[in-house]
């Protein structure tokens, strides 16, 4: 049909327009790589992006509700809006590890693409909307743009992941974190260990407890975590100890079952301590 037929040349004009950029796109993924930024500081990885974007002459606001969001934008004012997001933070320690890297470098590949196909398009498509998405690692970037409108005139939002295999859409979770507190009393460990109450003592029964209620959860449901504060020094019995822990399952529904059962772990763990949980 005709419709196939303009679909067809305007992929070829997508994929040549990214094949022409390929170069420039791996720079741009290397840079990022080179210097990972944590969430809500990628401002390196902020700045290489909206130059780029503006350079390839997209309609850019840099600081779209967030210091290191933003927003580029091609095509028609009427029609479907579809949104193509770049992630750019990093992890702590192993920097790119997630490879966020390589989802900005596809985000902007994407977005070259479509802005060819749209401007050789004898009729209006649209409008792509590029979207960066900071803090994706634990800070809850898109849900703050969701929260700022920032998807509000969006019909169609997708990203792309790295990963060992390929799949044309991802499995998603249902994900709660949670950050375990307990509270002891402070001692001298050597002249009067006997007056302390060791908070430490709670967290490594909490984790060792975790790790234990494995054998009865179910194999799609996923917990790790770590302990985040173990006490000051060795010769004070530890006043305060902090965990941090991540529950996954595929819904909602399974998730507050798994919830309850750490829940129950965390509290055993308390006796003569007091504990304090938010998720």
């Amino acid at each position: 049909t005709p419709l196939d037929k303009m679909a067809d040349a305007l992929k070829r004009v997508a994929w040549s327009a990214i094949d022409r950029s390929t170069a420039t796109l791996r720079s741009l993924s290397n840079n990022i790589w080179l210097k990972p930024e944590l969430a809500y500081e990628e401002h390196e990885a902020h700045a290489l992006l909206t130059r780029f974007l503006t350079e390839q002459g997209f309609q850019v606001d840099e600081h779209y509700t967030m210091e290191t969001a933003f927003r580029a934008r091609t095509g028609a004012d009427k029609g479907v809006n579809v949104a193509v997001m770049c992630e750019y933070d990093a992890l702590p320690d192993i920097g790119h590890a997630c490879g966020h890297n390589l989802i900005a470098e596809a985000g902007c590949a994407a977005g070259i693409g479509i802005k060819a196909a749209l401007e050789a398009s004898e009729i209006p498509l649209g409008r792509l909307t590029i979207l960066g998405t900071p803090a994706e690692e634990g800070g809850g970037g898109k849900i703050k743009m969701i929260k700022n409108g920032c998807f509000d005139d969006v019909d169609i939002a997708m990203m792309v992941h790295p990963g060992p295999l390929e799949l044309a859409h991802g499995l998603f979770v249902a994900v709660d974190l949670q950050t375990i507190t307990y509270s002891g009393k402070a001692s001298h460990a050597a002249a009067f260990p006997w007056e302390g109450i060791n908070a430490l003592d709670a967290a490594v029964a909490a984790y060792n407890g975790m790790s234990m209620l494995r054998q009865q959860m179910k194999p799609s449901w996923r917990v790790h975590g770590i302990i985040t504060n173990g006490g000051a020094k060795p010769n004070i019995i530890p006043e305060k100890s902090e965990m941090q822990y991540y529950l996954r399952a595929p819904t909602e529904a399974e998730l507050k079952v798994q919830m309850q059962k750490a829940g129950e772990v965390f509290s055993c763990c308390w006796t003569g301590h007091r504990m304090h949980s938010r998720s």
